[in-house]
């Protein structure tokens, strides 16, 4: 559980990371460009809500996500089946619950910085928090299910 934990603390920290990058480098870029395009301007430009920050975070917890599988599966609970079937199966289980804690990711961050107006950074540490911690309960008990355990 520590290792899980900690790879968490590190997720939570590329994922601050990575929303920082989109907030300060690329929605700056990408709304000075292309921002006059009615789609991008909707869908990521628009300020009410704001919408920059939704992508950026949805980006943000995908390339956690998948970075922290391969963490989770072969250090934290140390499978070490490498056939396809199997590895296919727990990636699909675990991106299915993934989606799931993502929803919850993002829509207790949203709802903390848009409308209690919490700053980014407390926002995606309780957020992230969270999830990670529903996660570590449904990857232990349906995702990497490790038989025979003492």
């Amino acid at each position: 559980m520590t290792l899980y934990f900690t790879f968490a603390a590190l997720m939570i920290g590329l994922n601050y990371l990575i929303q920082k990058l989109n907030q300060l480098v690329i929605e700056p870029f990408i709304c000075l460009n292309f921002g006059g395009n009615d789609f991008i301007q909707i869908f990521y430009c628009s300020t009410n809500p704001n919408m920059s920050e939704l992508m950026g975070s949805i980006v943000a917890v995908g390339i956690t996500y998948i970075i922290k599988f391969f963490l989770d599966k072969y250090i934290v609970f140390k499978k070490k089946g490498t056939k396809l079937k199997e590895t296919s199966l727990e990636f699909i289980k675990y991106f299915g619950f993934a989606i799931l804690t993502t929803i919850e990711n993002i829509g207790i961050q949203f709802l903390l910085t848009n409308y209690l107006n919490t700053p980014l950074e407390i926002s995606v540490i309780i957020a992230l928090s969270i999830g990670y911690l529903t996660k570590f309960f449904i990857d232990r008990k349906l995702v990497f299910v490790i038989e025979n355990r003492e």
